[in-house]
């Protein structure tokens, strides 16, 4: 299922509309585009909601926010429910801040998110379990099975936690990943790329929790091909190396 999902997503080439963080925004087009996806990054106001209306997905991610970009991402949230659009939502370091906790309710609030993509301490801070976290970064242990099907089930979406071990859930059924990298934790952007890759699998066919496993899956195989190409010595040749290997096919790179 997962091959032909990305597949799809190759054939189709959806537009996909990322109101996402201004740090990672270059990183994210280029990773997108290699997947086979086609971004579009519109953060004003005036236009959110005209591009979400004609994308085939929205990501929206709080790495830096704004209440400009607030507004904007409630607009295209709304305008995306109201078309059919998938939407995913990136609540990057939501237990960081006050502020930021406040702005992932109000956005929740008035939009329905198809997807939830956090690291363990975010997506554990969306359901009142506290675990450490260090700005954007989670450096607690909980259990991730259990906090994905806590956050599908209050939201009524996928719940993405990613990790060592990704896990997928609906709410009931549960999906692991252990393929990926410890280098994708040293480039800034990977986790916020990842959601621009599950924006393009939650347009194809499939139910969303096969959509977004075969984004997790695909991401995490990306990461290992490109962590054994011989030109790699760390995290920067990884990266470059990372968006190669995210053009490849999948059977190519189940068989490394």
């Amino acid at each position: 299922m997962a091959i032909k999902l990305v597949n799809e997503v190759r054939e189709k080439k959806p537009l996909i509309h990322n109101l996402t963080n201004e740090v990672v925004m270059n990183f994210s087009a280029n990773g997108l585009l290699a997947f086979g996806g086609s971004p579009i990054m519109a953060v004003a106001e005036e236009d959110s909601a005209d591009i979400a209306k004609i994308s085939n997905g929205v990501l929206i991610n709080i790495g830096t926010l704004t209440e400009p970009h607030l507004r904007a991402m409630i607009l295209a949230g709304k305008a995306a429910n109201e078309n059919g659009v998938p939407v995913v939502i990136d609540p990057v370091g939501v237990a960081a801040t006050a502020y930021r906790t406040e702005a992932f309710e109000r956005i929740v609030s008035e939009v329905q998110p198809t997807a939830i993509k956090g690291n363990v301490g975010e997506m554990a801070h969306l359901v009142g379990i506290s675990l450490e976290t260090k700005g954007v970064d989670s450096i607690g242990e909980g259990d991730p099975q259990e906090i994905a099907r806590e956050v599908a089930a209050k939201y009524t979406t996928i719940a993405i936690v990613t990790g060592e071990v990704d896990v997928v859930s609906d709410g009931e059924e549960i999906m692991t990943n252990e393929a990926g990298h410890e280098w994708l934790a040293k480039v800034t952007g990977s986790g916020c790329l990842l959601g621009s890759i599950v924006a393009a699998c939650l347009s194809t066919s499939g139910t969303p929790l096969e959509q977004a496993y075969a984004a997790v899956r695909f991401y995490g195989l990306a990461a290992e091909k490109a962590s054994r190409h011989t030109n790699v010595n760390g995290p920067g040749t990884f990266a470059v190396r990372f968006i190669d290997a995210l053009s490849m096919d999948l059977t190519k790179l189940e068989e490394g």
